[in-house]
């Protein structure tokens, strides 16, 4: 049951007591109450360092892995689509040009992939305490930002490697990861939501990343797109993200703001959108989790 906190006055409020707080439960379409999300701000950060420390438990090399995961994908990519199949990186070198994308979209695949099935993974939590449930894929997806910034020192020296140097346009990235967390965030509680009713979500993810991917211009550059249609692929949140983050780290091009600026629209439709539909199932997580 998804629940409303009501306080309540006491006679033992009045002698200095804590108050009686009363849940009950809400109906219809609620927002997020704000105020009760900032009670438990100390639970997020818990849960946080929680799945952080999960994510690494009894591993051989620990965080290390934050880098060898795009240092992998980068060396495959550039050997089948920069060699190879020679695809166009522009005045970018392939290597630098695909690492830069990798960092957001491997925390937009790690992160939907925890927080999608988070709910069900803690539910002997959620069934026997009640707190804001939200909190949870919330978390998991914000345990991601330790990989992007252990791996961000790679593209550091990359970057010196290459001779490139960072622009103005630099400080426009925390605004470019905070769009990544918001997609990232938003998607995840419509699947998170929906995986505690269909355990089918959980099957359907790896594939939707992977052809999410192909949508993404992770390996190849958006100027592919034709031009007429490269304003519909900012439809995709995540086409957005990376090409602002080649915008903003490497300098590439001039800034694609029509793209970006449908890529944030949609982001925060989904985002709000997940809001409340993670608000309305809520109420019935804890009986059929």
């Amino acid at each position: 049951m998804i629940f409303q906190r009501v306080f309540h006055k006491s006679t033992a409020e009045v002698v200095g007591q804590p108050p009686t707080v009363v849940i009950q439960p809400t109906s219809g379409w609620k927002p997020i109450n704000l105020s009760e999300l900032w009670q438990h701000r100390e639970l997020l950060y818990f849960f946080t360092w929680r799945d952080i420390k999960v994510r690494y438990k009894q591993t051989a090399i620990g965080g290390a892995w934050a880098i060898l995961q795009p240092l992998l994908m980068m060396i495959v990519f550039s050997l089948l689509f920069g060699k190879i199949a020679r695809l166009s990186s522009g005045d970018i070198p392939y290597p630098i040009f695909t690492y830069c994308a990798l960092l957001p979209w491997l925390l937009f695949m790690l992160g939907l992939n925890t927080a999608s099935t988070s709910l069900v993974v803690n539910e002997r939590l959620i069934t026997k305490v009640y707190f804001p449930r939200i909190l949870v894929p919330s978390a998991a997806v914000l345990a991601g930002l330790l990989d992007l910034f252990i791996a961000s020192p790679l593209l550091i020296g990359m970057m010196f490697f290459y001779k490139i140097t960072p622009t103005a346009s630099i400080a426009t990235l925390p605004l470019f990861i905070l769009l990544a967390l918001m997609t990232t965030m938003g998607i995840a509680f419509w699947l998170s939501a929906m995986d505690v009713q269909y355990r089918d979500v959980r099957h359907t993810i790896p594939v939707l990343t992977q052809l999410w991917m192909f949508a993404t211009p992770v390996f190849y550059p958006s100027d592919l797109i034709p031009e007429a249609w490269r304003i519909w692929y900012g439809l995709n949140p995540m086409a957005g993200v990376v090409e602002g983050f080649r915008w903003a780290l490497l300098g590439q091009g001039g800034t694609p703001e029509p793209l970006i600026a449908v890529s944030v629209i949609v982001a925060v439709v989904v985002f709000v959108g997940g809001l409340f539909y993670f608000r309305r199932m809520e109420r019935s997580m804890a009986d059929v989790v």
